[in-house]
């Protein structure tokens, strides 16, 4: 949950502080643009191999269409989030919970499903000789703990959905409409500006580590003990997923906690203009994760490339067939059949260790 916890003190001058006018320009929505066009067309990739070329049959294979679904939505949200961090809030309170307690949702269950995918990566190889009776029962475990993460991330998710409402904002010299967390009671305010914070760093960021880190580094010496060349080669595989997990949410959970730990400290207006600017820049760096997660999870491996060269290879004769005559949908039929079965026996894991 990327959520901005703004928290203005009275400055010593008793004016208001624009947190906000260092940051609102317009490189940030160009880079919100960029990653809104690539997680849309890598999310939906993933999706529609998944549904018409490849079932989805293993345990990694479904924590991946979930990912994919989870990160598709935040990407579908995030162009309304940066037209309400641009202008006035004109969609209403419901649009305002529904809008930000869904992306939060999804950023919950994103991040949770990855560390279950290292999780059944750590089962597949280190346990394999006594996970063949789990993995042979994959649909049923993997879409019972799916759906146990998507409800434990709506359960995270219900402060979001209860105190996000309608708020004046000082920003760019004037009063503006935003939807944002708002509070009752003072006390309310301490309690949810500490704990929401707090549930980001722990749950959206560090159980998803220590997960990802123990299991991994169990598989990589897993590895390194097998001699085989094709295993080896995942090691690398391994070390960008680890990597880009930590290069893109690490700066922004540091300097969302050391936003934290000042909240209720006098500040003057300079620091909390650039710990702003921080939260902004890296908060663009750790949206940039759900481009990355179809790379990293789904197109990297052998045989879901495989897959999506078929798609390319169906789209190219459906556009030559129809520039060419007008195409029937017999002749549409004739040309997609064969693509299916020409890789129906391909292996049925994706993530290709």
């Amino acid at each position: 949950m990327l959520e901005d916890y703004s928290y203005i003190d009275d400055m010593d001058d008793g004016e208001l502080c624009d947190i906000k006018s260092n940051y609102k320009h317009e490189v940030t929505y160009q880079i919100y643009s960029i990653i809104c066009a690539l997680g849309l067309l890598g999310n939906i990739l993933v999706l529609v191999t998944y549904a018409f070329y490849k079932k989805a049959k293993t345990m990694t294979d479904i924590y991946l269409v979930n990912v994919a679904v989870a990160d598709l939505l935040f990407v579908l949200a995030l162009p309304l989030i940066i037209y309400n961090e641009q202008y006035n809030w004109v969609m209403g309170t419901w649009a305002c919970k529904v809008l930000r307690g869904s992306y939060s949702i999804n950023l919950f269950s994103s991040l949770l499903l990855l560390a279950c995918i290292s999780g059944d990566r750590y089962v597949a190889i280190v346990k394999a000789r006594r996970s063949f009776g789990i993995r042979s029962r994959a649909q049923i475990y993997s879409r019972f703990i799916c759906t146990i993460i998507w409800l434990f991330a709506l359960l995270l998710s219900m402060p979001t959905f209860i105190y996000s409402n309608l708020g004046e904002e000082y920003a760019n010299k004037t009063i503006e409409i935003e939807c944002s967390l708002t509070f009752e009671s003072t006390d309310t305010a301490h309690l949810m500006k500490v704990l929401l914070p707090s549930m980001q760093v722990s749950v959206g960021f560090f159980i998803p580590l220590l997960v990802m880190g123990f299991c991994y580094c169990n598989v990589i010496y897993t590895l390194l003990r097998a001699q085989n060349y094709q295993r080896h080669k995942a090691l690398r595989v391994i070390l960008a997923v680890v990597l880009v997990f930590i290069v893109c949410h690490l700066p922004y959970n540091v300097i969302l906690l050391m936003h934290t730990t000042r909240l209720f400290k006098q500040r003057d207006c300079d620091t909390e203009q650039k710990i702003h600017l921080a939260l902004s820049v890296t908060r663009s760096l750790a949206y940039l994760h759900c481009c990355l997660n179809p790379i990293l999870y789904a197109f990297i491996g052998v045989n879901f490339r495989n897959h999506f060269s078929k798609i390319l290879e169906d789209l190219w004769c459906l556009g030559k067939k129809y520039f060419s005559s007008r195409p029937s949908s017999q002749q549409t039929s004739e040309m997609y059949i064969p693509a299916q079965k020409s890789i129906a026996a391909a292996n049925p894991s994706s993530f290709t260790m």
